[in-house]
């Protein structure tokens, strides 16, 4: 596998930076995500990064643990009690765990990254790049720059790779980039999605596109 940990190290930088001077107002505004205010995504991104921090320096140690204690509903019970902090508590938390996880990879080394981790039940190969999806997705979902059009090439299409399975039955999607890159999935009747790689990458990921995409844009599965 290619090493992308300096993708990811630019990714938890690239959050942090965007959040650095929220004030309360910020903070408390709705996000890109239905239900959820800044506060929300910001308290999930740390969360997550502290239970991926787990999940490798378990692994190192040869032990696979839980993502979450208590599972699913605990996830979502720790995200709704920690959406409302102060935003500099919000801020530091984020730093913090993001600092904490990039600080875990690094210490992975090349026979390390096939070693097992519950997340997704994969490895710290799929871990990190399961970590690099987080940071970058999450960041665009705090509605504040960066947006999508920030996303890389690379990171387009391994978006749209992991997310496949968001294909309904019966067609053939094929999504033509104004760069010349073209991207297909499933069987059926074709259905052309045209505009820029990041946005029909933001459309497939169910996120809000910030320039046009052209085309029949079928309902999409859940994500993966």
């Amino acid at each position: 596998m290619r090493d992308i940990r300096p993708e990811v190290k630019a990714a938890a930088q690239r959050v942090n930076d965007t959040v650095a001077t929220a004030d309360e107002a910020v903070v408390r505004a709705p996000s890109g995500l239905p239900g959820w205010s800044r506060g929300h995504v910001i308290t999930h991104i740390a969360n997550f990064s502290e239970a991926m921090t787990r999940q490798v320096e378990e692994a190192l140690q040869g032990r696979v643990i839980e993502v979450y204690d208590g599972g699913r509903p605990a996830r979502d019970a720790a995200i709704e009690a920690g959406a409302g902090r102060p935003a500099a508590e919000l801020v530091d938390h984020l730093r913090e765990a993001t600092t904490a996880l990039t600080t875990a990879w690094d210490k992975v080394g090349p026979g390390d990254w096939d070693r097992p981790i519950l997340h997704r039940n994969s490895n710290l190969a799929a871990g990190i790049y399961a970590t690099w999806r987080e940071l970058a997705v999450h960041t665009v979902d705090l509605a504040l720059e960066p947006t999508a059009d920030s996303w890389s090439r690379e990171f387009c299409l391994h978006l749209l790779d992991f997310l496949r399975p968001r294909t309904p039955e019966g067609i053939h999607l094929i999504l033509q980039a104004d760069d010349g890159t073209t991207w297909e999935n499933g069987t059926g009747d074709d259905v052309v999605v045209t505009g820029k790689l990041t946005d029909l990458t933001a459309w497939y990921a169910g996120r809000v596109t910030p320039g046009p995409v052209t085309g029949p844009t079928p309902e999409l599965l859940p994500w993966p």
